[in-house]
């Protein structure tokens, strides 16, 4: 009697583990089985959305299938591959694409982080002045493309009355090839400059307070600062913002469709719109599917080189 007594109190993790389960309960009401059940639906719709239309893009891409002519598609091999590498206007796309990217994302850095470093300085109003910037990245492309498709016309657009208030002359911003690109990185700067002012100011309020106070006791210049406290620790985050923006901007469409539809010419034609083309307009599916499928590579492959750098960078 008494070894049994001192078995159930000398162990009761023991007993309480040896407890059978409630007769009543069944196993397929675990919560290993419930969590499946509830995770089910959200899996295959995105197996339905995402990876079945990439498989099939895959598989076309390696056909002349088009979506317009009857029959069955023929296995052409590497044929579309080839050809767009070897095509010299997919490379004038592929050098518009990449100046767009570049000065579009350097401009909305430097404007950004300009932006949020200022308003990080403030005591009052910060909130008021972050919500008014960020009044542009709520916006739709499209509305911004048609609002700027306006103000941009060379004969009643705002920016050419106040251009010949001045006593300038007036511009065609989206008619000529010198100033159409230009003009679509002005517009996409003011869509998506906020972005980056937003993360940018989180990490200028997470830097640590004593890290500047030290640094008043030692009575160093506002420079200083700025260069040994502020960008180093800002900086990380910075490179993360540029990476969202910088994929953005890659496949950019929806303003080159409202503002320029590619033109003049070609010069605002980026790889994205001429996919576009090549798929809705001139119905080459297969050829379509295989540009597809080299810009994700191209991304995948740019976006592991960017993200090797930022572990570097953090384990330095």
């Amino acid at each position: 009697m008494s070894d049994s007594a001192s078995l159930t109190t000398d162990h009761p993790g023991q007993a309480a583990s040896a407890t059978p389960p409630a007769r009543g309960r069944s196993r397929r009401l675990s919560d290993r089985w419930l969590a499946v059940v509830f995770i089910s639906p959200a899996l295959l719709l995105l197996l339905a959305m995402s990876v079945f239309p990439l498989l099939w893009a895959l598989y076309l891409s390696f056909t002349d299938y088009s979506a317009t002519r009857g029959g069955p598609a023929n296995f052409v091999g590497f044929e579309n591959y080839t050809a767009i590498l070897a095509s010299a206007q997919v490379h004038l796309r592929a050098l518009t694409t990449v100046i767009y990217v570049i000065g579009a994302v350097a401009l909305q850095t430097v404007l950004g982080f300009t932006i949020a470093y200022l308003i990080s300085r403030r005591t009052h109003g910060r909130g008021l002045l972050t919500t008014l910037f960020l009044v542009p990245m709520m916006l739709s492309p499209v509305v911004v493309g048609l609002f700027w498709r306006f103000m941009l016309d060379a004969q009643f657009g705002v920016i050419n009355s106040m251009l010949g208030s001045l006593g300038l002359g007036q511009v065609e911003w989206l008619t000529r090839q010198q100033t159409a690109l230009f003009s679509l990185i002005v517009v996409d700067t003011w869509q998506w400059t906020p972005f980056i002012m937003l993360i940018a100011l989180a990490g200028l309020t997470a830097v640590p307070k004593y890290l500047y106070e030290a640094a008043s006791i030692d009575r160093a210049s506002e420079w200083f600062r700025f260069r040994t406290i502020t960008l180093p620790l800002v900086w990380p985050l910075l490179l993360i913002a540029v990476l969202f923006r910088a994929i953005e901007a890659f496949r950019l469409f929806d303003l080159v469709y409202i503002l320029t539809s590619g033109g003049p010419g070609v010069s605002t034609e980026t790889l994205s719109f001429h996919v576009y083309k090549v798929a809705f307009l001139g119905f080459n599916t297969g050829t379509a599917s295989a540009y597809g499928i080299l810009m994700v590579l191209i991304v995948i492959v740019l976006t592991q080189l960017y993200l090797r750098y930022l572990n570097k960078l953090k384990e330095d």
